[in-house]
């Protein structure tokens, strides 16, 4: 049977005709024909910063890496992955990247080790929609005898976003308001068995919760029933993850960028690092003891002309230093920001600097990340 994404045409998700009563106005995105906004995106931007967004991310690729251990499928994983994930504890969730040989990065992706004991040796992964058929290729080609891939092609996942959706979904499933930042439990939403992990992609406390196809729009209406919930679209999560200074794959990173490069070198353990056995080690690793050539850094603009992705950007003397990945007006700042790569001696905090949009120079500076500070829920020790 021929692929429809391969084909041209769009794919649906499970909440396609939810969005499409909602009034959403629908784009193709990653294969899909997904919504990009309902209201507006300022307005849904606001409301997920005030109260709780209600994102379908069901477009992501879900699957599971299942072997006999957890130390047998998570060393089968850091084949591939620059991370420490034999260590990572049950219910805990890590942010990571694929590799390829070069030390550039394939895909990020979220890896979660199940809290349940019964569910020991599997690993639960979320990559994104358009690098599933490179991702998981990719992975299957790598693993050992006895460790093997399962692609979840029939679940959604919805993300609730925002500082009240801790409270709406804990009146669905009980404890769910208990859990920390970056930790998952399996439980029920009125009946419906879930997954849920305690993250997301806009800087505010939030979930994203895993679902069988076919019970995704029950539990989205019953969601969308309390007051504090809005449906939220494509545009208002750009939005969100630019002011929380998150990378957009083929956008900020790409197979080109390394870990370092890109500023997210958290995802190095030291472990890993010590162990100097992923894809692209020897790249990764001088970068990390001696500096990259370039950064991705944060930019805040002067006036109110927003700047977008291929933007260049020039120091204070003129001299060409770096292009621009993301960029747009952040509601919360008020403000036009966006984020690139300048040369490393132009890195630092506060260094001028200048944008040319549309033949004109406009002057901005460096600044640190997030824009909005993040908002996630930390449990008290």
């Amino acid at each position: 049977m021929a692929d429809p994404a391969a084909s041209g045409q769009l794919l649906d998700t499970p909440l396609h005709d939810l969005h499409v009563e909602l009034g959403a106005r629908m784009v193709p995105f990653a294969g899909y024909d997904m919504p990009v906004q309902y209201e507006g995106i300022l307005a849904e931007h606001t409301w997920t910063r005030e109260s709780a967004g209600l994102f379908d991310v069901s477009h992501m690729g879900q699957a599971f890496l299942i072997g006999p251990d957890h130390e047998t499928t998570a060393k089968a994983l850091e084949t591939i992955v620059p991370s420490a994930i034999a260590t990572l504890k049950p219910g805990r969730i890590r942010y990571t990247v694929l590799l390829n040989g070069e030390g550039g990065i394939v895909d990020d992706l979220m890896v979660t080790r199940p809290a349940e004991p019964e569910l020991d040796g599997r690993l639960f992964l979320v990559v994104n929609a358009a690098r599933k058929d490179v991702d998981f290729p990719m992975i299957a080609a790598a693993l050992p005898e006895g460790v093997r891939l399962e692609i979840l092609d029939e679940r959604a996942l919805i993300a609730l976003q925002g500082p009240k959706a801790a409270e709406v979904l804990a009146s669905h499933v009980p404890g769910a308001d208990e859990m920390g930042f970056m930790t998952s439990m399996d439980g029920a939403f009125d009946g419906i068995d879930v997954k849920l992990s305690r993250s997301g992609y806009t800087g505010e406390d939030g979930y994203e919760v895993s679902v069988a196809a076919g019970a995704a729009e029950a539990l989205a209406r019953a969601l969308l029933s309390h007051d504090e919930v809005k449906p939220i679209g494509l545009g208002a999560r750009d939005s969100l993850r630019l002011e929380a200074g998150l990378c957009l794959y083929g956008h900020d990173i790409d197979e080109t960028t390394s870990p370092v490069e890109s500023d997210i070198t958290f995802v190095l353990q030291k472990s890993r690092r010590e162990a100097a056995d992923f894809p692209g080690a020897a790249r990764i690793l001088a970068e990390f003891n001696e500096g990259a050539v370039r950064k991705r850094v944060g930019f805040r603009l002067e006036g109110r002309a927003p700047a977008r992705e291929g933007a260049e950007v020039l120091s204070a003397d003129g001299a060409r230093i770096g292009v621009l990945t993301s960029g747009g007006f952040a509601p919360t700042v008020g403000a036009p920001i966006a984020m690139g790569y300048v040369e490393t001696g132009h890195a630092e905090d506060g260094t001028p600097v200048k944008i040319i949009v549309r033949g004109r120079e406009l002057p901005a500076r460096v600044s640190s990340m997030p824009f909005v500070e993040h908002r996630y829920y930390r449990k008290p020790a």
